[in-house]
């Protein structure tokens, strides 16, 4: 067996009432607390109730609202101004991926300087020990808190860096599936493919290695069988904490094994379109995987036998095929839009097709794709996504 690597949080906290801990945690780091985090958090009463739960340890806090969208270069640099001047000594995020993500910007260039765009590529290399960061997602979906990668969009170029070092892993993830059962139906769709993408493409990624296959495996186990429930009945804790426990097993294994086709694909559309990155990862999910199943046959047939549990008498390529069809029945349920139902004006969307597909390869994760594609294969399956139909003449019952 090769060598391999695997990084995560220092400390995980999952399960519901886990928020609780934040104030301890928070406590055994700093004195005053950076919370970034949005006004749809504000409105429902988490960040009023984090800022108890810090005083209740004596950890004074100060408040950044200014996450509006996709994380940006100004959101980061705005934030990082507070935590200066409120001299704050540790950051909590809590929110959706946007959040999480910012903050893993602020806590590396608060300690090693530069713009964040400078850390892309490993151009610069963040020597020094980041602020520690307690990272509180919102959504069951990026599994960005317990990632080492953070993505954040140039607002000059309309590209979206997808910087990856081990400085931007939190050190604290507090998974809490009571803080989801906030999250609307179109939210809880997205964010609960962009999981299933996550667990896919770690689990058919050419950097897969035997500790990403486990919760790869397991990820996508827990949210085949519920993120559907979670959809339709967004009170059932059951299915919430399964999918909570899902993405933060999916983040675990792409941040080790990397993410394929799709998520190169879908951060160029989120740049130029500002389309959320869940809902980018869905409209592209199903295309990218008949463009590739001939090439991870085995590996889809075991997602296609978690969809369809009797199926295992099947061949392996009609497990595969079940695994496609399934996730395209997926989508068509939880009614994902295509690019074109989202609004997205075609003639627009043509013209920067090419420099899409050109931005997707230069994020190398097309490269871990089981079937490598060239830059004319990424625009094709652009103009397949515009308009791509989730029905298929095959039927999946």
């Amino acid at each position: 067996m090769s060598n391999f690597v695997f990084h995560a949080p220092q400390t995980i906290h999952y399960g519901r009432k886990a928020f609780d801990k934040v104030g301890k945690e928070a406590a055994a780091r700093g004195k005053k607390a950076l919370i970034i985090s949005d006004k749809v958090m504000q409105d429902l009463g988490y960040v009023s109730e984090c800022r108890d739960l810090l005083l209740k340890e004596k950890v004074e806090s100060a408040v950044y609202l200014g996450v509006k969208s996709e994380p940006t270069d100004i959101y980061v640099q705005e934030a990082l101004e507070l935590f200066e001047s409120e001299q704050c000594d540790v950051v909590i995020s809590l929110g959706g991926g946007s959040c999480i993500d910012t903050a893993k910007a602020i806590v590396v260039v608060a300690t090693n300087g530069a713009y964040v765009g400078d850390y892309m590529g490993g151009k610069k290399w963040a020597d020094k020990k980041p602020v520690s960061h307690i990272a509180i997602p919102t959504t069951a979906g990026t599994g960005s808190e317990a990632t080492d990668a953070t993505v954040i969009a140039n607002t000059k170029t309309d590209v979206k860096m997808m910087i990856k070092q081990p400085a931007f892993m939190p050190e604290v993830a507090i998974v809490d599936p009571l803080l989801t059962t906030s999250s609307p139906k179109s939210v809880t769709a997205a964010t609960g493919v962009d999981a299933l993408s996550h667990a896919i493409e770690s689990y058919i990624s050419r950097r897969a290695q035997p500790m990403t296959d486990m919760l790869a495996l397991s990820a996508m186990k827990k949210i085949v069988g519920n993120l559907q429930t979670a959809y339709q009945d967004g009170d059932n804790i059951n299915a919430r904490e399964e999918m909570s426990v899902g993405a933060l097993q999916a983040g675990m294994a792409f941040t080790n094994a990397s993410v394929c086709l799709v998520h190169g694909m879908s951060r160029p559309i989120g740049a130029l379109f500002h389309v959320p990155h869940g809902f980018s990862n869905a409209m592209l999910l199903p295309a990218v995987l008949e463009f590739t199943k001939d090439s991870c046959v085995d590996r889809l047939a075991d997602l296609g036998r978690l969809f369809k549990p009797d199926a295992e008498q099947l061949s392996n390529e009609e497990a595969a095929d079940i695994a496609v069809e399934s996730v395209k029945k997926l989508c068509l349920e939880l009614n994902i839009p295509n690019l074109e139902g989202w609004g997205i004006n075609q003639v627009e969307f043509e013209n920067v097709i090419s420099k899409m597909a050109a931005d997707a390869l230069a994020s190398g994760s097309p490269q871990n794709n089981p079937k490598v594609p060239t830059k004319e294969e990424i625009e094709t399956l652009y103009q397949t996504c515009f308009n791509y139909q989730y029905t298929s003449e095959k039927s999946v019952r």
